[in-house]
């Protein structure tokens, strides 16, 4: 579990913005009065683009964010339900998935749809696998899904939606999926396996391909979580890091969730689900013809969907390419570098071996530190700007590196040695804000 450390229980305290209408007001409010009003509200707001933030935004700059925002614009009231009015919103959606397809090494044949996030790709990946289950060999009990300890809560969400269970199974020493402790797991109504590439708490890949053994040795389907590594981990490569497979290269991946909105650098609103087939594909598909308007056909849990979310997504990755992501890639893998060397001046450790962009640490036993406060560290690093998250089981302090914090990696080496020192010397605990992703 993460969190970042609540603005309500600590940091500095900012103006509370006006109260808000809590009815529709008789007359309307010039636009400069509410533009002015908009702005003082997100005073309150973290500044991700001083770089001080490491969750929730993804900053690769302020040419790649107007082209976000003037794509979004063009297409915003165009609606992705309509494709037969909005050919142009086809075409591009098209254009994203086949570019998808083709960085994650898919094979001839394969599909796939572009959600709104992470939480819908994932569910969209459940209700496929559960509903060709039934088709292809239906389990005699309610359908189990066995995943790591460390794999994201959006599986635990779309299990209670759609009435399975999740069987969540201890990590190794290393933080990583434990193929025999998931094989164990496994009983006559299981129907997926999911590893992660990498896992949200700590950014480490799973063994995919361990698990791709396991799932074609037992007829499963393997899910992989890239929700947060699938649009940066092949640039990752082309920057010359070592990056174990984990997509459709691996036989037993039959598919995939990855977010465009992380590290595709599109406006929020747009993921990506994808699958080794079309026919895996239309599993996902809900389809209705039973009342007066004739067919309903909807792919994904949405019917409207945003124009401009597809419309952002294909101008960014037009507009970046292979040269640009890996330029930003690069970027990242040399703000981690600084980062993993100024943890262990300090005594700290990354958690695993992380090779992305995300990074958990937390104290290093041979270096004395392992018994560190790291939550009250995290509360310290809140209190002066810096917004992170959090974990636990061990505690830590988790970043999701941006290109942009190869700009401001020195500054927060810096201030987290002071807030490291200042809890070792007892001057600094916590303000007791529970751990929560929230």
């Amino acid at each position: 579990m993460t969190t970042p450390a609540n603005p309500a229980d600590s940091g500095p305290r900012k103006p509370k913005p006006s109260q808000l209408p809590t009815a529709l007001p008789n007359q309307g409010t010039a636009w400069p009065q509410l533009q002015a009003q908009m702005q003082g509200m997100r005073e309150r707001d973290i500044d991700w683009k001083s770089g001080r933030a490491a969750v929730y935004v993804f900053h690769s700059g302020d040419d790649v964010l107007q082209v976000a925002h003037d794509a979004y614009g063009m297409f915003i009231s165009e609606n992705g339900l309509g494709p037969a009015a909005f050919p142009s919103l086809r075409s591009m959606e098209k254009s994203v998935l086949d570019m998808a397809l083709g960085l994650q090494h898919a094979p001839e044949g394969a599909a796939g749809s572009m959600t709104s996030g992470g939480t819908e790709s994932i569910v969209m990946a459940l209700k496929a696998c559960r509903d060709f289950a039934q088709q292809q060999h239906p389990v005699p009990g309610v359908p189990e899904i066995v995943l790591p300890y460390s794999a994201h809560p959006a599986f635990d969400k779309g299990a209670h939606m759609l009435g399975l269970r999740v069987i969540r199974t201890p990590l190794t020493n290393d933080y990583l999926a434990d193929v025999e402790q998931m094989a164990a797991a496994i009983t006559p109504n299981t129907i997926m396996l999911v590893g992660s590439a990498p896992c949200f708490p700590y950014g480490l890949v799973d063994p995919i391909e361990a698990l791709s053994d396991l799932a074609q040795a037992h007829g499963l389907w393997l899910h992989v979580d890239a929700c947060v590594g699938g649009y940066i981990a092949p640039f990752m490569r082309a920057a010359g890091e070592t990056i174990a497979p984990f997509d459709f290269a691996v036989p037993g991946v039959m598919s995939m969730s990855a977010d465009l909105h992380k590290y595709g650098y599109a406006a929020k609103g747009a993921s990506t689900v994808l699958y080794r087939s079309k026919t895996l594909r239309d599993a996902q598909v809900f389809a209705f013809s039973d009342w007066p308007c004739g067919a309903m056909f909807t792919p994904t849990l949405a019917g409207t969907r945003p124009g401009g979310a597809i419309a952002a997504a294909w101008a960014v990755m037009t507009y970046l390419g292979h040269e640009g992501y890996t330029q930003r890639a690069a970027r990242i893998a040399g703000a981690r570098r600084s980062l993993v060397a100024g943890l262990d001046a300090l005594g700290l450790a990354t958690f695993g071996d992380p090779r992305l962009s995300i990074i958990a640490f937390g104290g290093k036993p041979d270096a004395g530190s392992d018994d560190l406060d790291l939550l009250a560290v995290g509360e310290g690093l809140y209190a002066q700007g810096w917004f992170s998250s959090r974990v636990q089981n061990p505690d830590g302090i988790q970043l999701m590196l941006s290109p942009e914090h190869d700009q401001t990696m020195d500054e927060y080496l810096a201030i987290l040695g002071e807030c490291v020192a200042k809890v070792r010397a007892g001057g600094l605990g916590r303000g007791g804000s529970p751990v929560s992703y929230s």
